[in-house]
């Protein structure tokens, strides 16, 4: 139903624009008076925010999301996760607790955008740019995750596929990630939520949304002296979990409902 959509689009709006403002002149001040309790200040909004949009989204929009599992917080830990629709971020940040994961992000959110570019450098997110990413910035992507006190989470395929499916994975930046510490990794897949990729999308669709989330691992990453034909075969292995993932999704959990 489009005026259900409308609705919760219209409240997510008010929702992000009021957001903001406490996020520039209450959250971030608040970690420069209280540097000892940065990490906590952060969590909480992070946490707060991620419920401020899937709340509205399931009882305004009607859609059904079922249970999230939880991922241990902590350093040294990396997520993987399919990019289905706009909700992908606040699924991993509600199943990133207690705490909060810094989310490789593409460059042009760095500005522009209300509330999430001021996210971005407030919460240190490592930025890409996908159709220009050269040595030196591979290496800082790398430095990022090797120093992150917190999850770090990437999509690898980049881009959302149009069914849902899981597309291919673009290796340049998990070649750089994956030897930048001992990971321990995580694989999270969504499905039910790619008929909401875009704005519109979301404005038709949300009320029939039935998404459930998925949590696999924890898988011990190649490590930092590990050899490049092995970082690929590591990245070649949760790519198949992810996708062996998905398809149970599908046919379990989010499978039609037999008729009479």
């Amino acid at each position: 139903m489009k005026i259900r959509g409308t609705l919760t689009l219209a409240l997510l709006a008010v929702i992000l624009i009021a957001a903001d403002l406490v996020q520039r002149f209450v959250i971030a001040p608040s970690t420069r008076v209280f540097p000892s309790r940065r990490h906590a200040i952060l969590a909480g909004w992070q946490q707060l925010m991620a419920l401020a949009v899937l709340v509205p989204v399931r009882f305004v929009g009607g859609a059904q999301i079922g249970d999230i599992p939880q991922i241990p917080g902590g350093s040294g830990i990396l997520i993987l996760m399919n990019h289905q629709s706009l909700l992908d971020i606040p699924l991993v940040v509600r199943a990133t607790r207690p705490g909060y994961p810094r989310i490789v992000t593409r460059e042009r959110y760095a500005s522009g955008k209300p509330l999430i570019s001021h996210m971005v450098r407030l919460y240190q997110y490592p930025t890409v740019n996908p159709r220009a990413t050269g040595r030196v910035d591979l290496s800082r992507l790398a430095q990022a995750a090797a120093s992150s006190p917190v999850p770090l989470v990437v999509y690898p395929e980049g881009t959302r596929t149009k069914d849902g499916g899981i597309g291919r994975f673009r290796r340049a930046g998990l070649r750089a990630i994956l030897p930048a510490r001992d990971w321990e990794v995580w694989v999270v897949t969504a499905d039910g939520f790619w008929e909401c990729a875009r704005l519109e999308d979301f404005r038709a669709n949300v009320s029939s949304i039935r998404g459930a989330v998925r949590v696999d691992g924890p898988f011990q990453g190649p490590g930092q002296d590990a050899s490049s034909e092995a970082v690929d075969a590591f990245i070649g292995r949760v790519e198949a979990e992810m996708r062996g993932s998905l398809e149970v999704l599908r046919t379990t959990e989010l499978a039609p409902e037999a008729g009479p």
